[in-house]
């Protein structure tokens, strides 16, 4: 086998999981390849705030790829669907919502994937989070699990016995607020992330919908200032 264990890809969108993950990706020793994607989202203002995140955990390399995931839609993140927006955290809708993205955490860890094997990087890191979430249905373990078989089954090096990859889900079983409090501890600046997937044309959160209603959430219930700029 390869000496591959020090290298990772990390997926980095640029909210509060994925630069946590990049954090402690960091703090276990890897050298840390970051990877975005551009996919037609209507929050692409969160590609602004990966690069920020990226240069400020001074990444190897941080790729970005466009996607053309709009040409599909099928979510209000890639279409012309109402983003959904509540008053508090207890109104959000049940069951799995509109801001779905089909298959997108599988198009994300397939080109994660790809990229670690050509680095010869046996771990690929992912802020999946299967508490404080928004239903996603490949956000949880089981899903994780079967993504990592296949990965084994699937590439070159694997099938050489070069390489065995893991999938690492370092925030999958916390709080929102568990994780904010270990970005804290690990120095992530929560000023330069993003989360509302409806910011207005100056970049402020929206304050209503999911994303900014669970990081809201999580900021008050680790007792710590939210730097979030709400456009309200």
């Amino acid at each position: 086998m390869e000496n591959c264990d020090k290298k990772a890809v990390v997926l980095l969108s640029g909210g509060i999981d994925s630069s946590t993950c990049l954090a402690i990706a960091k703090q276990q020793g890897h050298e840390t390849y970051a990877l975005s994607f551009q996919y037609h989202q209507r929050h692409q203002i969160e590609i602004a705030a990966a690069r920020r995140v990226a240069e400020a955990f001074k990444v190897e390399a941080h790729m970005i790829l466009e996607l053309p995931l709009g040409n599909i839609g099928g979510s209000a993140l890639t279409a012309d669907i109402e983003v959904p927006k509540s008053a508090d955290v207890s109104l959000m809708p049940k069951g799995i919502p509109v801001t779905y993205v089909p298959a997108r955490n599988t198009i994300f860890l397939s080109f994660a994937l790809a990229w670690a094997e050509v680095l010869s990087a046996e771990n690929v890191f992912i802020g999946v989070n299967a508490l404080d979430y928004s239903g996603y249905p490949d956000c949880r373990p089981e899903y994780i699990h079967a993504f990592e078989t296949m990965a084994n089954l699937a590439t070159k090096k694997t099938i050489e016995g070069t390489i065995r990859f893991r999938i690492h889900t370092p925030l999958i079983r916390l709080s929102k607020a568990e994780i904010i409090k270990k970005g804290i501890q690990l120095g992530v600046d929560y000023g330069i992330t993003h989360s509302c997937y409806d910011p207005d044309p100056h970049g402020r959160a929206c304050g209503h919908c999911d994303s900014c209603l669970l990081r809201r959430k999580g900021f008050i219930e680790a007792g710590e200032p939210d730097p979030t700029i709400y456009v309200k």
